[in-house]
């Protein structure tokens, strides 16, 4: 089967990622696929159009042409609003999507009757989710970073140094979620000199993270009690909390914030997902964050987007072996034979098919 693929240029605000690289197109047209590409799409992660050119693909003015071309659309976000119109019942979306966040973007799909496959719900044999792993590792060192640097008094912290220095203490940071965003952000922040504590529900992992991790991160399993007992001393906390396909839990809620100090930072990185810390909503990188109570809260949900060079190559990287899967097969015939990739259907011809997107709609 000979496949037409359009990758459009990214419109979510200050997203400058790319779904495929140059490289990636190579490999596509190699297996006699038709490739089309919005002009300036990968300008944003370093690849002009005459790379693409020099790929293969075939350059076009704008999204809508792209989506009349194409019947199988690969992007990195979920599409925008001024997507929806151009998607139809011919089309296959292959991205991140985050369905649970976004009732909007979750009845506009059913609509269209295309089907929606979706990045962070595709798993492997060992039951992880390849396609979120490494924009998951992007978001979590990027985490501690961005934390650091709010937690500077000019950035409205309250003005404390993330390692301290000999005579001072370090900045308190509590992970909430013990998974690759958690483990990642704890690195940084404990290689930064922070006094880290991560939480999770997974007495297994707890032990993993407790031999792979420093001598500064201090595991602990996540419960109302624990959270609790270290809001008064915190000055970082971030939110990494993950339920495949479903509705991050509240961990931290509007209540708590009278027990949290002014000038700390609350990073939700689950916040995609619908957040873990409830005070955080959506916010983007152009106006990153927002004082509640006098704590700055950074809600924006394509962190790994500030970063395009690494985050374009990772994410290509991983999807394309599916994206072949998908362009050679068909989604049908390669969800069937791959269940790995099956998982990642979360909406097909007008019904959502993922069990967990249905349980947090209320689907039976």
């Amino acid at each position: 089967m000979k496949s037409i693929i359009g990758i459009p240029k990214e419109i979510k605000l200050q997203e400058y990622r790319v779904a495929v690289t140059p490289t990636g197109v190579q490999e596509l047209i190699k297996s006699g696929h038709t490739v089309y590409i919005e002009t300036n799409a990968g300008l944003g992660s370093g690849y002009d159009d005459k790379k693409y050119l020099n790929a293969g693909a075939r350059i076009v003015e704008n999204a809508e042409e792209v989506f009349q071309l194409a019947q199988l659309i690969v992007k990195v976000k979920e599409p925008q609003a001024s997507e929806y119109k151009f998607i139809t019942e011919k089309h296959t979306i292959f991205t991140y999507f985050h369905f649970a966040s976004s009732k909007s973007l979750t009845d506009a799909m059913i609509a269209s009757g295309s089907n929606c496959i979706a990045y962070e719900t595709v798993t492997a044999s060992d039951g992880s989710l390849p396609l979120l792993i490494p924009m998951s590792q992007v978001a979590g060192r990027l985490a501690s970073q961005l934390s650091a640097h709010y937690l500077l008094k000019p950035n409205l912290g309250k003005g404390k140094l993330m390692g301290g220095i000999p005579g001072t203490p370090p900045a308190n940071v509590m992970i909430l979620g013990g998974g690759i965003v958690g483990m990642e952000a704890a690195r940084v922040a404990a290689g930064m000199g922070a006094n880290v504590s991560i939480l999770d529900i997974n007495p297994s992992r707890l032990n993993y993270l407790s031999n792979h991790l420093p001598s500064n991160v201090t595991t602990l399993f996540s419960n109302a009690e624990n959270i609790q007992q270290q809001l008064h001393n915190i000055d970082i906390i971030i939110g990494a909390v993950l339920i495949p396909g479903g509705k991050a839990p509240k961990l931290i809620t509007n209540a708590m914030l009278a027990d949290i100090p002014k000038g700390s930072v609350l990073l939700d990185v689950a916040v995609d997902q619908g957040g873990c810390i409830e005070s955080v909503s959506p916010t983007t990188h152009e106006q990153p964050i927002k004082l509640i109570n006098d704590v700055v809260h950074y809600g924006v949900p394509n962190m790994p987007g500030a970063v395009p060079m690494t985050s374009t190559q990772a994410l290509a990287n991983t999807t394309l072996s599916h994206l072949l899967q998908l362009a050679y097969k068909g989604y049908k015939v390669a969800c069937s034979e791959n269940i790995h990739l099956k998982n990642g259907l979360n909406i097909e011809k007008g019904h959502i098919t993922h069990e967990r997107l249905k349980l947090d709609f209320d689907i039976m």
